[in-house]
């Protein structure tokens, strides 16, 4: 759907698809990375669902880590390549069409369009 944008981006980061049950030394699930209802993550569990998200984000497309093996280490943390300093998206990593023009191309939504809505909508949730 958005393969043809220039100006816009949706990368699914799959980050959490085999992801399994972190473990404790007795082979029991990990408690510490959920909250005390033991559906919800706790500080520690965001944490390491935040960096295998950033990683995911910085890894190319078709290269993306499908798991996270919360290590709760942070040398796993991965930095910006200084060659490829950006979020990898399809069109960056070579997934793209290199002969696509988008110089010609016309907003889908007139840009007044959203305003007008924007405006109506705050009229009518003020009323």
């Amino acid at each position: 759907r958005y393969e043809e944008r220039e100006d816009f981006a949706a990368v699914m980061q799959p980050f959490f698809r085999n992801t399994l049950l972190p473990l404790d030394i007795n082979g029991k699930p990990d408690l510490s990375f959920f909250a005390a209802d033991c559906f919800h993550f706790s500080v520690r569990g965001y944490a390491e669902m935040a960096m295998a998200l950033w990683n995911n984000m910085l890894e190319p497309v078709g290269e993306k880590q499908t798991y996270n093996n919360f290590t709760h280490d942070r040398s796993k943390l991965k930095c910006p390549d200084p060659d490829k300093p950006f979020l990898s998206t399809l069109r960056n990593s070579g997934f793209g069409n290199p002969d696509l023009n988008l110089g010609d191309t016309e907003a889908s939504v007139p840009y007044w369009a959203v305003i007008v809505a924007a405006v109506a909508g705050v009229l009518v949730g003020s009323f």
